[in-house]
């Protein structure tokens, strides 16, 4: 099959968060399953330019932006057997950051529309699916319905949209209609939701397909208290949605060649994990205890992350517990406070990096025993599977994608330890069960750690429902 992979955002080339990891590894397995796969994404200003200097350019064409024309430079590169086609506007992408403009709506309708614009320029290449994900890209499917689906050259091209996080929808003025989204009154209805355009609206409203990125997702997204507004919308549309469990590219995560690690190991021997820890407490400064367990927490630091749990009780925990905390990540005024001030009252036990730094984050996953992801709402999260990958075991609550990668340890068969209600104390009662196993069964302990380096989270099996997917669009 041919598929064109839309997204804002992809690996290795730009990114800011989980999708664009999924959109630099679903393509590269869907690719090595044998399909042909490419993927759009704009040209954005953070691009390194030693990989500017092995892009090709193509072509140039002009974009309808409403009632003006813009310029789009295409450039051609290839990255781990996928072909990539970056979309150059300096006007629009020559900015120091991906996200958090003025024009943003603008700016990705502009994507949106090139993304459709594109296709009559590939030669030999027309897609039989077009692969939305996110608000950024929800625009291709009205937009092909309202003015390609007739047009020589696009017959027959199906779209799916993704929903990476339901939060994230495209929420703007009625002003943009005329404006910058450019449709004509009669399909005004598509996009209009709630007094507000809404981008997300016309996605699944006009596509083929919708997924998520996990099952439990896709069923809790039609519950008003995880839609954020459009469980109505996704009820209509119920007959077309459906959730597919992410996976993570494990040749990237791999404690046995990765270079960010002080050394490597695997299921079948993983002695040197006790290394990782020594070199990860060398790191923040922490007295060498290798009995001592250590808890991390990888994660931006806003709300939904379940870190108004963690501020209910980790003074607690410090307090009373023989145990590590370490967090990284960013977000958040108020969180970033809580954790500055939780390293004065704990200089020996607390360690904080206010920062993105992909290299640390390894090395964390490679030394800590305990990975915390507490969250209120997670569509399929990432950093459990990654924390698996590395021998350390997740403490989850049962949301979304960790309900569905996760289960709990207490029958002997599980992967980590979770809970289920929103609640600190039932949070900290699963944190105690772990730090109980920890130091009560050491052969538990590293039988549980030895499941967890031997769980399977790659794309293989998710790139086949995908391909199922596509095809069950195009019948």
């Amino acid at each position: 099959m041919k598929i064109l992979f839309a997204s804002s955002e992809a690996t290795p080339f730009a990114q800011s968060g989980g999708l664009g990891e999924v959109a630099g590894a679903l393509p590269k397995a869907l690719v090595e399953k044998g399909e042909d796969v490419r993927v759009v994404l704009p040209l954005y200003e953070c691009i390194k330019e030693e990989q500017r200097k092995d892009m090709k350019f193509l072509f140039h064409f002009d974009v309808p932006v409403a009632w003006r024309s813009q310029y789009c430079g295409v450039f051609e590169a290839k990255a781990n057997g996928v072909t990539y086609y970056l979309l150059d506007n300096e006007y629009y992408f020559k900015r120091s950051g991906l996200y958090g403009y003025y024009d943003d709506a603008e700016r990705f309708t502009f994507f949106s529309r090139a993304v459709l614009e594109l296709v009559a320029w590939l030669d030999g290449f027309k897609p039989d699916v077009i692969h939305c994900n996110d608000w950024q890209t929800a625009l291709i499917p009205i937009y092909y319905n309202c003015f390609y689906a007739n047009r020589k050259g696009y017959e027959n091209i199906r779209t799916v949209y993704t929903i990476h996080n339901i939060q994230y929808q495209g929420v703007y003025g009625y002003e943009l209609l005329n404006e910058v989204i450019g449709i004509s009154p009669p399909d005004y209805s598509l996009i209009d939701f709630d007094g507000c355009v809404n981008f997300s609206k016309s996605a699944i409203e006009c596509c083929n397909k919708v997924t998520t990125v996990s099952p439990s997702y896709a069923n809790e997204i039609l519950d008003p208290w995880f839609s954020h507004g459009l469980d109505t919308i996704l009820w209509k549309s119920y007959w077309k949605l459906t959730g597919i469990l992410n996976g993570i590219d494990v040749d990237s995560y791999n404690p046995k060649t990765d270079k960010a690690i002080a050394y490597h190991y695997s299921a079948s021997s993983k002695a040197n994990k006790a290394k990782c820890k020594e070199a990860l407490e060398d790191r923040f400064g922490f007295e060498h205890k290798p009995d001592v367990p250590i808890i991390a927490l990888i994660s931006r630091l806003v709300s939904h992350k379940g870190l108004d749990l963690i501020i209910n009780m980790v003074d607690e925990l410090l307090d009373t517990t023989e145990v590590r905390f370490i967090v990284l990540g960013t977000g958040d005024t108020e969180y970033e406070d809580f954790f500055k001030g939780l390293a004065v009252r704990h200089p020996d036990k607390f360690r904080l990096e206010l920062k993105f730094d992909s290299a640390l984050s390894r090395q964390i996953y490679a030394g800590a025993d305990m990975f915390l992801m507490p969250s209120k709402s997670e569509p399929c999260g990432l950093s459990q599977m990654i924390a698996l990958r590395y021998g350390t075991i997740p403490i989850v609550r049962e949301t979304g994608g960790l309900r569905d990668s996760i289960s709990d340890c207490g029958d002997g068969k599980g992967n980590g330890f979770t809970f289920k209600t929103y609640n600190a104390q039932d949070m900290h009662w699963a944190i105690n069960r772990a730090i109980d196993l920890y130091y009560n069964d050491k052969k538990k302990w590293s039988a549980l750690v030895t499941r967890a380096l031997k769980c399977d989270n790659s794309w293989a099996k998710s790139a086949d429902l995908y391909i199922n997917m596509y095809k069950e669009a195009c019948s």
